[in-house]
């Protein structure tokens, strides 16, 4: 079995190009068995996983435990809301309170960064980082850049533009390490506000106008605001945000090219993204969340291989 270079999956700056690429090749294997009539394979049968989320989560978590039951593992899962996190419990109690039931891995979310981190200094299970905070994201920005390589044939040398709430998106910084290792170009855009000061320094172009934007990239990778993370008022309201930088059908038609839209979910429609996009042939939203299952398939079964 092939192993990945790291332990753990705490993020995409701790991984190499090397890792990313066994990963993808792994990932294209996996997405064969899951269009098959049988969707499961018994790599993982004498692994217990649990998915230990501090966090609210829909797509992330499922794909998760789907991959998981796909891989034949035994899983277990853990929620923040109707746990003794409630009661005072801190986190390295629960989750050694979890791994005492003899865990092998943990998949988790939560809304401190640097949460798994943290946890991998303490335990000996595998951790994979389900999103911690503002920080990263490696799985979605993963099976972003594998549906960039489905799609376009390879990741190297084309534009990606991340358009929308740059400052609170954990996704925006993981995509920027994953591309760029991949040896894409990145552009970010957004209002100034949703703009961290430190962007330029991570090797990105910075643009404040979406149209010019769209006009520069081959794939946009459209981001949602994130109002659960905003303690002030970053714009006047969301109607304003939309009619800046809201993606639309109008502004898609007037490029001198066709772009590839893509979207990490939920999609807030009519506020980032018009369904006009989100559901056109420009779109590739829904391959990203098949792809979600493969590449975390891929993900567990090479961790998995260094027990």
């Amino acid at each position: 079995m092939s192993q990945l270079s790291q332990k753990h999956l705490l993020g995409i700056k701790d991984i190499t190009r090397k890792d990313i690429e066994l990963i993808f090749e792994t990932a294209r294997s996996f997405k064969e068995v899951i269009n098959r009539p049988i969707k499961k394979v018994p790599s993982l049968r004498d692994i217990t996983i649990a998915n230990v989320f501090f966090e609210n989560s829909t797509r992330t978590r499922l794909s998760f435990e789907l991959a998981e039951k796909r891989l034949s593992a035994d899983v277990i899962n853990f929620s923040s809301s109707s746990s003794s996190v409630k009661k005072g419990e801190t986190l390295l109690d629960t989750v050694n309170n979890i791994l005492a039931m003899k865990v092998d891995m943990v998949v988790m979310r939560h809304s401190s960064p640097g949460a798994p981190h943290f946890l991998a200094k303490h335990i000996d299970a595998n951790i994979v980082n389900a999103g911690d905070g503002t920080h990263e994201h490696p799985t979605q920005a993963l099976l972003d850049t594998y549906s960039i390589m489905e799609k376009h044939g390879s990741v190297e040398g084309l534009k990606v533009a991340i358009i929308g709430d740059i400052l609170h998106s954990r996704v925006a910084i993981s995509n920027i390490f994953a591309l760029q290792k991949l040896g894409a170009e990145v552009m970010v855009c957004g209002p100034n506000t949703l703009l961290p000061k430190y962007i330029a320094s991570l090797g990105v172009k910075v643009e404040l106008d979406v149209r010019k934007a769209l006009q520069w990239c081959d794939v946009a990778n459209i981001l949602r605001i994130q109002l659960e993370r905003q303690q002030i008022k970053y714009f006047p309201s969301l109607r304003e945000y939309s009619l800046y930088y809201g993606v639309n059908k109008r502004m898609l038609d007037e490029l001198d090219k066709e772009i590839t839209i893509m979207h990490p979910g939920p999609i807030n429609r009519g506020v980032e993204l018009n369904s006009d996009v989100a559901d056109s042939e420009h779109s590739i939203i829904l391959e990203q969340v098949q792809n979600g299952v493969a590449v975390r398939m891929a993900v567990l079964y090479l961790l998995a291989g260094g027990k």
